[in-house]
């Protein structure tokens, strides 16, 4: 292939890990795991689906620009059977969103940890 043709085709990549489709190109499970056990972290079934549902909510939104707002509602919406964003908290009590970003390999969205208002999502 030439590399005009290159410039043009479309990156097909494998996923990172699989069974995480979205998952960041430098993302592993290990990585996960290495952090969850720094902060002291199980992680079981649940925990993963966040980090899924992480990865898969940031891949929809390429643009970088990601909405603390619609996100948090996005996992409330996910984990409602379960009882919701309170449910997650008591699997990532830094926050389901910034602990879990952290887990994910993610950036976490401005705002999602805000130590002055005593707020962590």
């Amino acid at each position: 292939m030439t590399s005009i043709q290159q410039a043009f085709q479309p990156i097909e990549r494998e996923p990172a890990a699989p069974g995480f489709p979205h998952a960041p190109p430098d993302w592993t499970r290990e990585t996960a795991l290495k952090i969850a056990q720094q902060e002291h972290l199980t992680l079981g079934d649940d925990h993963w689906a966040v980090v899924r549902g992480l990865q898969e909510f940031f891949a929809r939104h390429e643009d970088g620009v990601t909405n603390l707002r619609e996100l948090h509602d996005a996992l409330e919406e996910k984990f409602h059977h379960k009882g919701g964003v309170k449910y997650l908290y008591t699997l990532l009590p830094g926050g389901p969103i910034a602990q879990g970003c952290r887990l994910a390999g993610l950036e976490p969205p401005a705002g999602a940890v805000d130590r002055g208002f005593g707020s962590v999502a």
